[in-house]
């Protein structure tokens, strides 16, 4: 449950931190952990620059490069819109997609290569060990190098990574990331077997490669590392008694992930047919079923938050209507707009940053009265609240003006007509005797919470 206080904590209040101690070495400090992360991605990326470069030729490169990098985009949009009820930070996403274009690249392209090497030393069978590196190596490698940037974030961004949309849009930037660099080695690729063959315009090598993987199937990586993001997403939502669940859900997820990459790939490498077949079959249909999952799983994160903020009302941290401007796109769009035309840009972003605040604070209260809160869920609740009140003065008014835009109608009831000729027939009379109250209703003004903000008149310019 809420712990929040009856009254509201005033304007410039401090809000209690729990003091952490200083760290007792210094390879334990923030700095140095972000230093050495971001060295290991700038060397992979280098890495692999130079390998895929090796592989296509400069010339290749930079066509591979400006093709490859045309659905990136549009998938990344893709998956921020999916997260727009709780959108996470940046610096999470820009980590998944280094991650997947730098060292889960270099990770498949090394250990592919090495394992096809080997099985084709050890059967004598080139063609045999190319199609049993795609169809088992390429899956198991590829799925566990894009997974580990999920449990990555899982285990060290916990507060940002709170059910299943949170995992669906981490796998699908990662898996976005991953599906760039190998668009640009496939592409690159097939621009030099152009080159050596003369061939040119739709009947190219390169104009086929673009048009499966990047016209037909973009979605392809995403689809396949998502299973894994949906078993995290799960895991995240089990509480403290649930470990099993916990243990064994993202595990699943990896391996629903990994045959779906190998049945995929199989398609791929046993002729045009069957690479139509597993599309019209597998992958049209399980990409509709995920997006229904995650638009619907989406529906269900608002409704978390009108059914959690009411409780805030209650207390004098929020308004009246809030809780159902909150647990509305529309209305959280329009409060943006206002808050942009009437008061600027910074507006627009305080209101913006006031609908995450609170969001978040709806899911903190969900996981508490389910059970699954944080030893730190008091201290996060009066950040979060201290975070609201402090935009307070903005975005009340803004988010008050969307509910009052964005209400349902009220129906008008009509009056019943009267008995006698003006009614539809003779002797007409209503279903029901005019109702009225047994005795007077006493009404006292509540005093017992003051309003914690002045009346505002969004209408005052």
């Amino acid at each position: 449950m809420a712990s929040s206080p009856p009254y509201p904590t005033p304007p410039g209040a401090s809000v209690p931190v729990a003091g952490a101690p200083r760290p007792a070495h210094w390879w334990q400090r923030p700095w140095v952990r972000y230093g050495a992360l971001i060295t290991l991605l700038a060397l992979s990326g280098l890495v692999i620059l130079a390998l895929v470069r090796e592989e296509t030729g400069t010339e290749g490169f930079l066509v591979g490069l400006g093709l490859a990098v045309l659905p990136v985009p549009l998938l990344i949009a893709a998956f921020r819109w999916l997260d727009r009820v709780e959108p996470g930070p940046w610096r999470n996403l820009i980590f998944a997609f280094a991650w997947g274009a730098c060292a889960a690249a270099l990770i498949a392209i090394v250990a592919n290569s090495f394992a096809t090497q080997w099985i084709a030393t050890a059967t004598a069978d080139p063609a045999g060990a190319d199609t049993l590196g795609a169809t088992v190596i390429a899956p198991v490698v590829e799925e566990s190098a894009k997974a580990a940037a999920i449990l990555l974030l899982f285990l060290f961004r916990r507060r940002d990574f709170t059910g299943i949309v949170d995992g669906v849009v981490i796998a699908g930037v990662t898996a976005t990331g991953f599906a760039f660099t190998e668009n640009i080695l496939y592409l690159g690729t097939a621009f030099g077997t152009d080159q050596l063959s003369g061939d040119s315009g739709i009947a190219s090598v390169t104009a086929a490669t673009f048009f499966v993987r990047v016209v037909m199937s973009p979605f392809a990586h995403p689809l396949f590392t998502v299973f894994t993001g949906i078993g995290f997403g799960i895991a995240a939502l089990s509480g403290p008694r649930q470990r099993m669940r916990r243990l064994l859900l993202p595990p699943c997820g990896l391996l629903l992930a990994m045959g779906m990459h190998a049945l995929w790939n199989g398609s791929a490498s046993f002729g045009g047919y069957a690479f139509l077949a597993v599309y019209a079959a597998f992958m049209v249909p399980a990409f509709g079923l995920l997006t229904w999952l995650v638009i619907w799983t989406r529906q269900r994160e608002l409704r978390t938050v009108r059914d959690e903020l009411p409780a805030y009302v209650a207390a004098g941290w929020l308004g009246p209507a809030e809780p159902f401007a909150l647990g509305s796109m529309r209305a959280r769009h329009l409060a943006r707009d206002y808050a942009r035309h009437h008061l600027g840009k910074p507006a627009a972003r305080a209101v913006t940053e006031y609908e995450s605040y609170a969001t978040s604070l709806a899911f903190l209260r969900h996981r508490g009265r389910s059970g699954r809160a944080g030893a730190d869920f008091v201290l996060r609740e009066r950040e979060l609240l201290h975070e609201l009140w402090r935009r307070r003065e903005v975005a009340r008014p803004a988010l008050e003006y969307a509910a009052r835009v964005t209400a349902p109608p009220v129906p008008v009831m009509m009056p019943w007509p009267m008995p006698g000729p003006a009614g539809p027939y003779p002797g007409h009379r209503p279903p029901y005797p005019q109702y009225r109250p047994p005795h007077p209703v006493q009404r006292t003004p509540h005093t017992a919470h003051p309003a914690p903000y002045p009346a505002y008149n969004p209408y005052r310019t």
